[in-house]
C-alpha cells in the first residue's frame, strides 16, 4: 500500500501538469489503492479512493469511451463492493448493475475482451442482490454468471477454470438462500472438484478456495440431511485449514477457529458432545493466541 500511495501522490503532480497523459494512470493508481485499504479493512479511506477513480474514469470516458469504459466498469466494480464492505447497500447495488451495464455493452461488440468480465460483474451482483435479501435476482445473477463462464471454460479451460468454478460456488450458495439445496448441491459438487483439480496445480492460488467451497459443500449436505456425508466434507476444510493456517496464521488462524466452532456446532446437533467439545476447546485455544 505504502508503494501504491506514492504512486498516486506522484500521478497526482503529473496530471495536474499534464492531465491528458497522466489523468489515467491517477484514477488506475487510486484504483489499487482502494483495493490495498479494502484488504487491510479500512473501508471509508478505501471509499474514498475509488470513488475519485470513478469519477476520473467517467470524465475519460466520456470523451474516449472506447479507451476508458472498460476502466470505468472495473472502478464500478470496485466501487460497489467497498460500499458492500461499509454496509451501504443499495448504493453497492446501483454501482455494480451500472458495472454489470457497461461490461454488457462492451461484451456485445468484443465478446473475446469483454466475456470474463461481465461475468464476474454478473457475479458480484448476484452477491450485492443477496446482501440485500433479493434472493431471486441474486439467484438469476448467479445462473447467467454460469453460462457465461462455462462457455468460457470449454474454449479456454486453462484461462476460465476458476471463473467458473467461483460461479458455480456461488449459485449453490444462492440457491441455499432460497432453501432450495437439492438444486444447488449439483453446482457446489462440480465447484468442489475444478477447485481441487486447480489446487493439485496451484496450491498457493486455490487451496483457499477449495477449503471454502468445501465448507459449502458441507452446508448443501446439512440442509438435506446427509450428516456423514457434511461431517466430511467440514473435516477435509478443517485438515486443510490447518495447513493454510500453518503457512500464514496471520491470514487463516481465525478462519480456522470460525470452521472449527461451526463444526462443534454440527456435532453438538448430532449428539457427537465428546467431539463437538474437542472442536470448541480448539477454537477457543486458537482465539486465545491471536
Amino acid at each position: 500500500m505504502a508503494a501504491t500511495e506514492e504512486a498516486v501522490a506522484a500521478y497526482r503532480q503529473l496530471a495536474e501538469a499534464n492531465p491528458d497523459a497522466h489523468l489515467h494512470n491517477l484514477a488506475m493508481s487510486l484504483n489499487n489503492l482502494s483495493v490495498w485499504l479494502g484488504e487491510l479493512g479500512r473501508q471509508e479511506e478505501g471509499l474514498t479512493a475509488i470513488e475519485e477513480a470513478v469519477a476520473v474514469f467517467r470524465q475519460l470516458a466520456e470523451t474516449n469511451p472506447a479507451a476508458y469504459l472498460p476502466n470505468l466498469a472495473g472502478a464500478l466494480n470496485n466501487l460497489s463492493i467497498r460500499f458492500a464492505g461499509l454496509g451501504l447497500r443499495e448504493e453497492g447495488l446501483a454501482a455494480s448493475e451500472e458495472a454489470v451495464a457497461v461490461y454488457r455493452q462492451l461484451a456485445e461488440t468484443n465478446p473475446a475482451a469483454h466475456l470474463h468480465n461481465l461475468a464476474r460483474a454478473l457475479n458480484n451482483l448476484s452477491l450485492q442482490f443477496a446482501g440485500l435479501g433479493l434472493r431471486e435476482e441474486g439467484l438469476a445473477a448467479a445462473k447467467e454468471t454460469v453460462a457465461i463462464s462455462r462457455q468460457l471454460a470449454e474454449a479456454n479451460p486453462d484461462a476460465h477454470l476458476h471463473i467458473l468454478a467461483m460461479s458455480l460456488n456461488n449459485l449453490s450458495n444462492r440457491f441455499g438462500e432460497l432453501g432450495r439445496p437439492q438444486k444447488g448441491l449439483p453446482a457446489i459438487r462440480q465447484a468442489v472438484t475444478i477447485y481441487r483439480q486447480l489446487a493439485q496445480a496451484n496450491a498457493g492460488a486455490y487451496l483457499p478456495k477449495l477449503a471454502m467451497s468445501l465448507e459449502n459443500l458441507s452446508n448443501r449436505l446439512g440442509e438435506l440431511g446427509r450428516w456423514q456425508e457434511e461431517l466430511t466434507a467440514i473435516e477435509e476444510t478443517i485438515t486443510i485449514g490447518r495447513r493454510l493456517a500453518k503457512g500464514n496464521p496471520t491470514a487463516y488462524l481465525p478462519i480456522l477457529a470460525a470452521t472449527l466452532k461451526s463444526h462443534s456446532l454440527r456435532l453438538e446437533k448430532l449428539g457427537l458432545r465428546k467431539e463437538a467439545e474437542i472442536a470448541a476447546v480448539e477454537a477457543r485455544e486458537i482465539r486465545a493466541s491471536l
